[in-house]
């Protein structure tokens, strides 16, 4: 039975995935999520069922229009198949429950995030502040992280990236600072002191990386969302594990 619910919610992640794809597709453009129904872009010809099966279809179809043999971009195969791989891994962890649906409410949100900050470098207004929004609604009626403890959070996440932007416009987005807000939201404190730290180092080191290599030039804006999305799940999942670890230390 666990293994069956396990693949169940790998099989939820994947149809999830297929409608974070629309909303990277269409958010940044400003474009409903809801009509046009799904389409292709290049001949613009409606999909049909059998062409929205998430990850089969892109498979199947060998990353081309079924109508006009275009090619398709690996990202929607590549968002279908983490969404799948992280949805499963959530239940396996957590087990049926409030935490569960909430963690993959909010790991859902973040790839969103991630993904259209690497492909456009936008992180934008239309969804952190909803998310805010929610992450207070959540705050109120959960006691982990609880209210007390998200706008400390959040209080934490704007000045840690505040600070940069205004030192440093040219380095830093507005955008991040409202993440990183969000982020405070979300995880509460004392998480917000693991995943913003951890996104920090991680944007670092893969820079740091992507220079050395000669991939970007030293005046290249790097996204900061996707290492900011990625340290925020970790800490959700571990950050607890992660503060007694280091308070253990002392």
């Amino acid at each position: 039975m666990e293994v069956a619910l396990i693949i169940v919610f790998a099989l939820l992640g994947t149809a999830i995935g297929s409608f974070l794809n629309v909303c990277i597709d269409r958010l940044p453009a400003g474009k409903s999520l809801l009509r046009p129904p799904s389409h292709c872009d290049t001949c613009q010809h409606r999909l049909s069922p059998k062409d929205l099966v998430p990850i089969f279809s892109y498979l199947w179809l060998r990353r081309r229009c079924r109508y006009c043999h275009a090619p398709i971009t690996l990202r929607p195969f590549l968002v279908e198949t983490g969404s799948g791989l992280l949805f499963a891994f959530l239940y396996w962890h957590y087990g049926p429950g409030i935490v569960l649906a909430v963690t993959a409410i909010y790991s859902s949100l973040f790839i969103v995030l991630a993904v259209i900050d690497l492909e456009h470098g936008l992180i934008l207004n239309k969804i952190v502040y909803p998310a805010a929004a929610m992450a207070l609604v959540i705050d109120v009626f959960l006691p982990q992280p609880g209210i007390i403890s998200g706008a400390i959070g959040g209080t934490i996440g704007l000045v840690f990236l505040l600070l940069p932007a205004l030192l440093y416009p040219s380095g830093m987005g507005w955008g991040d600072v409202k993440m990183a807000a969000l982020i405070g939201l979300v995880t509460g404190f004392p998480l917000v002191l693991v995943a913003l730290p951890l996104g920090a180092i991680l944007g670092g080191v893969v820079a740091g990386g992507l220079l050395l290599l000669k991939v970007k030039k030293r005046k290249e804006a790097i996204p900061f969302g996707p290492f900011l999305s990625l340290a925020t799940i970790v800490a959700l999942l571990w950050g607890q594990q992660i503060v007694d670890w280091y308070v253990g230390l002392f």
